[in-house]
């Protein structure tokens, strides 16, 4: 570049400024092709085999090992809500989400002693929680009236009990009229009693019960830290008679429990293998309440919850992924970000069992400002088994109660297909 410097004063100096502007461009055209010679091809790199879950995205696979579901979830996040995104569009209308309710109809005196929960006897004069008897049934009632006035689709009931083994026939009577009661409002119901009997189950599906709740709370390794008064194994064989009786499963865990990411990835990787996969899957944030052994643990970051919604959302693509407990202090863009990455379901009100939650009005607020509708009660649920699918379209047992479905459903806008509408094809095979 010097030389060319001194050639344009050269130029300029003796009053060629003509002849030097030509001399000048070959003099850089020359010096320009001599400093960018055209690079060498270089050998292309062979391709890396594609893992199976991105080849097969959106297959519904009970397979999955547990080095895949690690895997999904170590992918780079943006990358990963993308797949789970594409997924989620396979299967789901991405603008609907269900508005669930949860009532703690009988409060405290638990005997089991999961370390995060405030429920529990062990440390009740901690935590200053006392115990309540079971709820009336007409108070009940009128608070599931309430929450389908407010737009809750899914009336969700919790007994703080081990099992409903533990109380007399007269406190299972009355529950087993809450759900009757219930599903004759046109609502969708699910129970969460502690651990069940294939006869209990039975019984709770003939009085038209559409879901059971049973967490698994986090994976198998790091279940022992978390309580000691019950095994895995019992939450396991409590979902199979679940399954076995028809009705659909509802099976999730919570993070923030001090666990790690090997730990989150071995709970959803148990649920992505079970026989079925659950028809929902409830991913809570840990609450941390004063006065249990875990009051000190830090909540997960929303990226941390986020994750785990992509994650269940790539290896469990027709099941509904419920963010549940731990929304109130998450902002509204992480929660967009999860509702892109696959989540389909909130539970709203101003409390879910005996932690606070987010209030319905600003749960609004962002549906509005996010274009999210609400889902409606008993449309298409692809996951689970066949037996509570066709339960859920009046056949077999509890097919009486079971007939103000339908019209519920289409009051609040759908139609009692996919979606809102006819039942169509969609890409994988599923709805919408």
């Amino acid at each position: 570049m010097s030389q060319l410097l001194r050639l344009s004063r050269a130029l300029l100096c003796s009053g060629q400024q003509a002849a030097g502007v030509g001399a000048l461009q070959r003099a850089f055209n020359t010096s320009s092709r001599t400093q960018h010679a055209e690079p060498q091809p270089v050998a292309a790199e062979a391709p890396s085999s594609v893992p199976r879950w991105i080849a097969e995205l959106g297959a519904v696979r009970t397979d999955w090992t547990r080095e895949e579901v690690a895997e999904v979830y170590n992918t780079p996040l943006l990358e990963l809500v993308f797949r789970a995104a594409s997924v989620h569009r396979m299967y789901n209308d991405p603008s609907m989400v269900q508005r669930c309710t949860l009532l703690s109809i009988k409060t405290g005196g638990c005997p089991e002693n999961c370390n995060y929960c405030s429920q529990s006897s062990s440390w009740s004069k901690d935590t200053g929680l006392k115990a309540e008897k079971l709820m009336d049934l007409e108070d009940v009632y009128q608070a599931a009236l309430r929450a389908r006035e407010s737009g809750s689709t899914r009336f969700c009931m919790g007994a703080a009990w081990r099992g409903p083994s533990q109380v007399g026939n007269r406190q299972w009577e009355r529950v087993l009229e809450m759900v009757k009661r219930i599903r004759g409002l046109g609502m969708e119901v699910c129970t969460t009693l502690g651990m069940l009997t294939p006869e209990q189950a039975a019984q709770l599906r003939t009085a038209g019960l559409t879901a059971y709740n049973h967490n698994l709370d986090t994976s198998p390794e790091y279940y022992p830290k978390v309580t000691t008064s019950r095994k895995y194994e019992d939450r396991l064989a409590t979902l199979e008679a679940v399954r076995q009786a028809g009705i659909s499963v509802c099976a999730g865990g919570i993070i923030g429990l001090g666990e790690g990411p090997q730990d989150r990835v071995g709970l959803i990787h148990q649920l992505a293998t079970l026989p079925a996969h659950p028809e929902s899957v409830p991913i809570n944030r840990l609450v941390a309440i004063k006065g249990t052994p875990m009051e000190g643990n830090e909540a997960p970051e929303g990226i941390d919850l986020v994750r785990c919604v992509a994650t269940a959302r790539v290896v469990m693509p027709r099941t509904v992924v419920r963010l549940s407990a731990g929304r109130l202090d998450l902002s509204r863009a992480d929660q967009a970000l999860a509702f892109l990455a696959g989540a389909n379901s909130i539970f709203d009100g101003d409390k879910l069992l005996t932690t606070p939650n987010n209030d319905r009005n600003e749960d609004q607020a962002m549906f509005d400002t996010l274009g999210l509708r609400s889902r409606p009660a008993f449309m298409n649920y692809p996951a689970g088994n066949d037996t509570s699918r066709e339960f859920e379209a009046g056949a077999g047992a509890g097919a009486g109660v079971q007939a103000e479905a339908p019209k519920a459903a289409e009051a609040m806008g759908g139609g009692g297909g996919c979606c809102g509408g006819p039942k169509k094809a969609a890409v994988g095979g599923g709805c919408c």
